[in-house]
């Protein structure tokens, strides 16, 4: 069986605790996945300085040119998967097992490749917008170096995410990975690529871990990343070195202005809702709307309910099945239970023509539901890990004093007082301003908190005059 190792300082090592990764469709397993513990842990990032001067004299424009190459590797390159045995994975072989595990769609695994491979070429500019523009080559003339090395701890989801931790090491800093439990596969994939385009391999670790191994990262590394449900992140909160993504709780809003052709924006607002599966923090959660807004709600919850399971290697796939089966029924269920307290319609049940559970190919799919429902039923701030949004309507001129923690908000809006309040807004992270899905990402704005500025710091420099 394919073993995937814990990489120390990029070198691989196999560990006697394993965990078995299956094919959630046939029960298959495909990979024994090396545990690290969290004494392995501790033991390596006491030496994340020195990993850290592997990258230090290393020029910007080198760093970004292997950055650049990295990305053509990640895509079409056979890398090491366990470099221990000499195991190579091809692309093709990369997206069977990722589809494999996480139950994404194959179409939507190579998706996520060409995305992280767009953020690693367009490393330069990603940079250069979180930084506005600070030289790299002098950094230590205006700016003070905040960590050693960055800690991530990462989700199984959507690999798209991890686009966003992949310009840190062109920073200069080393990272260390705590993988999803059940998506190894791209951060290592990652990993061998910048590895094989030149970068030292003492700028990364690998540490697939339980929750202990987790928490050993979160505390050891000055600076860290951390994936997860709001109930995982919140002890983590406010601690000033750990940028927090947790639910993003995205919103589309439609003004009083967008309501005459409301229906010419159900196409957008369907791409936020369902795009990647519904699986991304970026996903809407929520449209909001003026009073009067029924007949667009209709007529998005006939779009959605034109979306349909299919199989896993349906190239014109578009939802992703669950892993955890338990956990898909839980989520029906819930849906199901606060329905039943009154206060709101699933719309799309009318026209799914069936239940909201399904199995197709030994998979379990939860379908596209949008819900009708006031600002303060349950369901208007739910958030689940398929395309579900709640459609609520709300006076305009509330909207700004409603709207609650928004990592992304679209206004579909011409109208300058609307306009005005979300930007006076202290609730959102990123906002889009017209017909833009709130998936909608440039790679040189924050997603979340500016990853340069939870790295490094501006100080003042003074020389004395000669």
């Amino acid at each position: 069986m394919l073993h995937v190792p814990v990489l120390r300082a990029g070198k691989a090592y196999r560990s006697l605790n394993t965990q078995t990764l299956h094919d959630i469709r046939s029960g298959e397993p495909l990979a024994l996945v090396s545990q690290a513990n969290s004494g392995l842990i501790a033991r390596d990032l006491n030496q994340t300085a020195a990993y850290q001067q592997t990258l230090a004299a290393i020029p910007a424009q080198k760093l970004y040119d292997m950055s650049n190459q990295a990305a053509d590797l990640f895509l079409e390159a056979t890398l090491p998967v366990d470099p221990i045995d000499g195991v190579m994975q091809s692309r093709e072989e990369f997206i069977r097992c990722q589809s494999g595990t996480t139950g994404l769609p194959a179409n939507m695994c190579a998706a996520n490749m060409e995305k992280v491979a767009t953020a690693l070429r367009m490393t330069k500019t990603i940079i250069d917008g979180l930084s506005q523009g600070a030289n790299q080559d002098t950094l230590n003339r205006a700016y003070r170096r905040e960590a050693d090395a960055l800690g991530a701890i990462l989700p199984s989801n959507s690999p798209g995410v991890h686009a966003l931790w992949v310009p840190t090491p062109a920073m200069r800093i080393p990272v260390m990975l705590r993988p999803g439990s059940q998506e190894p596969w791209t951060p290592m994939r990652i990993i061998q690529a910048m590895i094989a385009a030149g970068y030292p391999p003492a700028a990364f670790g690998f540490y697939p871990s339980d929750h202990a191994g987790a928490n050993e990262i979160l505390i050891r590394c000055d600076r860290a990343l951390f994936f997860g449900d709001a109930r995982t992140v919140d002890a983590w909160r406010g601690t000033g070195r750990i940028q927090i993504h947790g639910p993003g709780w995205s919103k589309m809003i439609l003004g009083p202005d967008a309501l005459e052709n409301g229906e010419q924006h159900v196409d957008v607002l369907t791409q936020a809702i369902a795009a990647n599966g519904g699986r991304s923090c970026v996903n809407t959660s929520a449209v909001w709307a003026p009073p009067g807004s029924r007949a667009i709600a209709e007529a998005l919850a006939k779009k959605l309910a034109g979306i349909k399971a299919t199989a896993l290697d349906d190239p014109n796939a578009q939802l992703a099945g669950f892993t955890n089966r338990r956990l898909a029924h839980l989520l029906d269920e819930r849906i199901e239970a606060q329905l039943a307290q009154g206060g709101a319609e699933d719309l799309t049940a009318k026209y799914r023509g069936g239940p909201r559970l399904v199995e197709i190919d030994n998979t379990l799919f939860l379908q596209p539901t949008l819900i009708w429902c006031d600002h303060d039923h349950p369901l208007a701030s739910a958030e689940y890990l398929f395309p579900f949004a709640a459609f609520v309507e709300v006076e305009p001129d509330q909207m700004a004093e409603k709207l609650g923690p928004t990592l992304t908000l679209s206004l579909i809006s011409e109208q300058e007082s609307l306009i005005n309040a979300m930007l006076d807004s202290p609730h959102i992270d990123r906002i889009n301003i017209g017909a833009l899905p709130t998936n909608t990402v440039r790679w040189d704005h924050p997603h979340e908190g500016n990853l340069f500025e939870l790295l490094y710091k501006r100080r003042a420099v003074q020389f004395a005059a000669s």
